[in-house]
């Protein structure tokens, strides 16, 4: 898979293809889908392998997705969620949630992306994330419309250098 190609800092690329998201309170309300997410994640599935991690709450992930190319995987802790990007390559990962259980990934995933919807959002969860948006479909569209990340992730490269220098000098 293509994904996107990056420049977050002059000189400083960084691919990414895979893009895991969770399910409940992030792609859907209820258990029901969101508009617009359908076909979103259709045309991202074109350049990037999908996969979806849901502890399936309301019993109905799978029917909600069926028809679109994504993986549905179930399973229950954010543990679980963490071992599916580790065995990606966190480097390659685009992950989107919104739980306490998304935690562990984001940790570990390249591009991190809290989404704030109509079920809210852990607050621990922000303090690892590179982007907060209120709207899954926002967060879509910023991976299908990528330079829209750019200036964002070059502030966010810039701090990381900064970080690491810090670091460096004690």
């Amino acid at each position: 898979m293509s994904g996107i190609h990056l420049e977050i800092k002059e000189g400083m690329f960084n691919t990414f293809s895979e893009l895991v998201l969770d399910y409940t309170g992030t792609l859907s309300v209820d258990g029901r889908l969101l508009p617009g997410i359908a076909e979103r994640l259709t045309a991202l599935a074109q350049s990037f392998c999908i996969s979806v991690i849901t502890s399936n709450t309301f019993g109905t992930a799978k029917s909600q997705l069926d028809g679109i190319p994504v993986q549905l995987i179930v399973m229950s802790t954010g543990e679980a969620k963490l071992d599916i990007v580790r065995q990606i390559c966190p480097a390659k990962v685009t992950a989107i949630g919104n739980g306490r259980n998304d935690v562990p990934m984001m940790r570990e995933a390249g591009l991190r992306n809290a989404v704030i919807g109509q079920e809210g959002a852990a607050a621990e969860l922000l303090q690892f994330t590179n982007i907060v948006v209120t709207d899954i479909c926002h967060a879509l569209d910023l991976i299908i419309n990528p330079l829209r990340l750019k200036k964002r992730l070059r502030d966010w490269a810039r701090n990381i250098v900064h970080d690491n220098e810090e670091k460096l000098r004690f």
